[in-house]
């Protein structure tokens, strides 16, 4: 029985550069709170090398080499080309992330951000790797074109936002729904459905950290330590024993991320 934690999804590299603290720090609290490994997005071009290199120096630490939404106006082949090199030349890299939609801030450039998105999914087939998904009021975009894309190696909806009746769909194609710090938010009623009937089977945690820190902490900067109080939650809205929540999900982000 796994008796440790995994935040599949802690932006490290920005912990680091914007709260001063020292990777051994965040290393140190995760110890703490019983979390074992943590894996770290990439967001833009600036920060593929930081991601890697923190992950080479860390046993437990793993990276992603991807684009988020807002970076599909530069996308170009060299681009794609150099994340492509990273992650045939470097073993920590275990997914292509975060990659996506996200239509909540600007809609004028919806087009580029769908082929950029098509072009990081044919990507992550071709090194088969397993996708990590930025879905914001994109739902349908994100699920039509995962679908015509038929991502090979795993698809998980970071930060999952939709409703139930989503979920289930993206549960049919048996994709993971990540769960962050929203689902102890006492307002986010949604999430707590979600958390409350997503099958285990599909169901992995992670902090979004510096981000969408969970209570009791929520006002001050995340980090992945407090993926264990989302764990907490979701074990308590779904009536179950705490050690068998931390066993599944782990077990679910090992055999994802095959780490």
């Amino acid at each position: 029985m796994k008796d440790y934690l995994i935040d599949t999804h802690a932006h490290i590299d920005m912990i680091i550069a914007e709260n001063d603290v020292t990777i051994e720090t965040v290393l140190s609290d995760m110890d703490a709170f019983g979390v074992k490994k943590a894996i770290i997005p990439s967001v833009s071009a600036e920060t593929f090398e930081k991601v890697i290199e923190i992950a080479n120096s860390h046993e437990n630490i793993y990276a992603m080499t991807g684009l988020f939404p807002d970076q599909a106006k530069i996308y170009n082949d060299d681009i794609e080309n150099y994340m492509e090199k990273l992650a045939k030349s470097e073993s920590k890299i275990v997914a292509v992330g975060e990659v996506g939609l996200d239509y909540y801030w600007d809609k004028s450039y919806n087009d580029m951000q769908k082929d950029a998105f098509r072009r990081q999914i044919r990507m992550a087939n071709r090194l088969e790797l397993p996708l990590v998904v930025h879905d914001r009021e994109a739902h349908k975009d994100c699920f039509g074109i995962l679908n015509e894309e038929n991502p090979k190696n795993g698809v998980l909806f970071h930060c999952f936002s939709g409703s139930v009746e989503f979920m289930k769909e993206c549960v049919k194609k048996g994709w993971y729904i990540a769960l962050g710090g929203v689902v102890t938010f006492k307002n986010a009623v949604k999430m707590k459905d979600v958390a409350r009937e997503v099958p285990l089977s599909n169901l992995v945690l992670e902090t979004d950290s510096p981000y969408l820190t969970p209570v009791p902490y929520r006002g001050k900067p995340n980090k992945p330590a407090y993926v264990k109080f989302v764990a907490e939650q979701i074990a308590e809205l779904r009536n179950m024993p705490l050690a068998e929540l931390i066993d599944v999900t782990t077990t679910n982000a090992e055999r994802f991320f095959r780490i």
